[in-house]
């Protein structure tokens, strides 16, 4: 019996690390593409007959001629930020007053934000650039940050809504007998409590927000205003297409939210328990 159990064990492990494997081949390949010069990788990116490496595609993206990357992360940095604090603090209270309080239709409400989270960004462009357009923010960061905004209200308050249904009433309601008030119990009391989940839904929240191509390429459209996802593809030649600067510039852009993700690990896997839904 102990060796039909380390057999399974074994097995498992060698299936997760050749799945592991088959899926950091890709981005050992941009990686390899983005360090060497291009007459090595010309023949494919795995022969190292010679291996040169070197930052100059880094460089290159950075300060590309006609659509530098630099100030393309910049402007990503303007929209991402604030398009992950306000959906995080406003699906944050909804979400502990779906959790906490009974009123007419709540059933109702929760379901429409569940029905939201399906609906297909290339259904409702059309209108999204309508309402932009009358409200005057096209090409506008503003209008970007609004969208994002909208966009991430409903997933988060799902998320954290189930979060909260995981923390024991116990806390609150000895704290309600003291005398403390409902907005003293949310920020004192449950605020630093749900810490883990609010790390996890703003480091995905802020990975989605950076990464953005469709929603950035329907209302930002001005030369100095694009983003950084907009900006990689304008750095392909019409008669020549430089692979190593399109792979560094793919991982520049990448950079961001893994940093992002490795400064809040330790509460991301802890958070992502307000999935379970009770």
């Amino acid at each position: 019996m102990r060796k039909k159990i380390q057999f399974r064990e074994i097995s498992l492990n060698i299936t997760a690390w050749i799945i592991g494997l088959i899926w950091i081949l890709p981005i050992v390949g941009i990686l390899m593409t983005a360090i060497r010069p291009f007459d090595e990788v010309i023949n494919g990116w795995w022969r190292f007959d010679t291996f040169t490496p070197t930052f100059s595609n880094f460089f290159d993206a950075l300060n590309h001629p006609t659509a530098p990357l630099i100030n393309g992360m910049k402007n990503s940095l303007i929209v991402a930020i604030p398009a992950t604090f306000l959906p995080l603090i406003i699906a944050t209270m909804t979400g502990y007053g779906l959790s906490r309080y009974h009123f007419p239709m709540r059933k109702a409400f929760i379901i429409t934000v569940v029905l939201t989270l399906a609906l297909p960004q290339q259904m409702i462009a059309v209108p999204i650039f309508q309402i932009m357009s009358t409200l005057g923010l096209v090409d506008s960061y503003l209008g970007l940050i609004l969208v994002h905004t909208a966009w991430g209200i409903p997933w988060i308050t799902f998320f954290m809504r189930n979060y909260f249904k995981t923390l024991p009433f116990s806390i609150e309601e000895a704290a309600r007998i003291d005398g403390a008030s409902d907005f003293q119990i949310f920020y004192k009391i449950v605020f630093p409590n749900a810490l883990p989940a609010i790390a996890s839904a703003s480091a995905l929240q802020f990975t989605w927000v950076w990464s953005d191509f469709f929603l950035a390429l329907i209302l930002i459209y001005s030369p100095n205003k694009l983003l950084a996802t907009q900006r990689i593809p304008l750095m392909r030649g019409v008669y020549h297409v430089d692979w190593g600067l399109l792979s560094a510039a793919s991982i520049l852009v990448m950079i961001i939210p893994i940093l992002i993700y490795l400064l809040l690990q330790r509460y991301y896997v802890k958070g992502m328990v307000g999935w379970t839904i009770k």
